[in-house]
């Protein structure tokens, strides 16, 4: 039997880079072959993976870093007070389809109207697209992450700086790349 329940939630997930852990790692060099690296990328599946709009690799922060002083960035305070912006700015978009509040839940028959690119961010989508082979879906929510980052910008279209954001945030859409570096790391991530 199969049931479907009205929900709408935000889901956060974590998983290491590889069996070892240290695929990509800058110092620790990582100790899967190319087929263990592939079989583990396939353990998730890639249409779950295209429902994932944001895609972080994240560092891991050198000891050092932990126990010193930390840099000083923005406040969360600002930061705040710029996304209730952006989030105004969609609320005002979408004020008049019932059920769609923010860019995420945009339908994609309003992506041409809501989601205009200058030339040059359309260039340069296309040829990352073709690089990565994406599939509908993940273009879709690229172009709606983008749209995200230039509100947050302030800008009405979406730029070059937007765009590449967005595919950025797109890591697991990347091939995997083995190989030596000249520091001895293996297994390194590329274009």
């Amino acid at each position: 039997m199969s049931l479907e329940y009205p929900a709408s939630f935000m889901l956060v997930a974590a998983m290491n880079p590889c069996f070892c852990g240290y695929y990509g790692h800058p110092t620790r060099p990582c100790t899967c072959s190319k087929r263990a690296l592939e079989y583990y990328r396939r353990k998730t599946s890639g249409p779950l993976m295209d429902r994932i709009d944001l895609q972080v690799e994240v560092e891991s922060v050198p000891l050092g870093e932990l126990m010193g002083s930390r840099p000083q960035g923005e406040s969360s305070a600002t930061i705040r007070a710029r996304v209730v912006k952006a989030r105004e700015v969609q609320s005002r978009r979408f004020k008049d389809l019932p059920g769609v509040y923010c860019n995420a839940r945009m339908p994609e028959q309003d992506l041409d109207e809501h989601c205009r690119m200058d030339q040059t961010a359309r260039k340069f989508l296309f040829r990352r697209l073709e690089q990565l082979l994406v599939s509908a879906r993940s273009y879709t929510r690229i172009l709606k992450v983008g749209r995200t980052i230039a509100d947050l910008a302030g800008t009405d279209r979406i730029e070059m700086e937007h765009v590449a954001e967005a595919v950025h945030f797109r890591g697991l859409d990347k091939p995997l790349v083995v190989g030596q570096k000249k520091s001895g790391v293996q297994n390194q991530r590329g274009f």
